[in-house]
């Protein structure tokens, strides 16, 4: 795993995302048969519903990492799982500012970091608004996938989602957040 991580996120090599990306989209099989099981015990009489994402958000990158790799490659993942589950994707997050590599960090070095780390992505709230307006029953939550290649801490993820949260509320709407990553380290 971590020759195939380094292989496709350090060294370039994009064609690893359709593999990566495949081992995600299982788990985003995983994900949802739990989600409809949870689903089903609460609401026995909604059998012909299912529960699915609404929106899969990748986990940004930096405009000098992107500079670096050539592409984000969450967002890549994020592709193949989009297209294999027809959910949207949606950069809804930016990154605020470039930071060292984190795999050298320490658990607190990773999480002083990750504070201020992201923002709303202004370009595409008006987009995500409207998706939603069209896309999701007024009966329940939205449901979001915060998608990147690997977890140490969760402290990415935490930032992210605290964005997440904060934006549906600004538009009224009651967020859950997921997340799916390719490995956990």
């Amino acid at each position: 795993m971590r020759e195939w991580l380094g292989q496709y996120k350090y060294r370039g090599n994009e064609r690893y995302a359709l593999l990566l990306g495949l081992m995600l989209d299982r788990a985003y099989l995983t994900l949802k048969k739990e989600k409809q099981s949870t689903l089903l015990s609460r609401e026995p009489s909604i059998i012909h519903r299912s529960w699915s994402a609404d929106l899969l958000v990748p986990v940004p990158v930096s405009d000098s990492r992107l500079m670096e790799r050539g592409f984000n490659q969450a967002e890549r993942l994020a592709d193949v799982l989009s297209r294999r589950r027809k959910v949207q994707q949606l950069p809804l997050l930016i990154r605020t500012h470039h930071m060292g590599k984190q795999s050298f960090k320490s658990r607190a070095e990773r999480l002083a970091d990750m504070k201020h780390a992201f923002a709303e992505n202004p370009a595409v709230t008006t987009q995500f608004a409207d998706l939603m307006k069209r896309e999701v029953p007024l009966n329940r939550p939205v449901r979001i996938i915060i998608v990147d290649d690997i977890y140490t801490t969760g402290s990415t993820i935490r930032a992210c989602a605290e964005i997440i949260q904060q934006i549906g509320s600004d538009y009224g709407y009651t967020i859950e957040v997921y997340s799916l990553t390719w490995a956990r380290s």
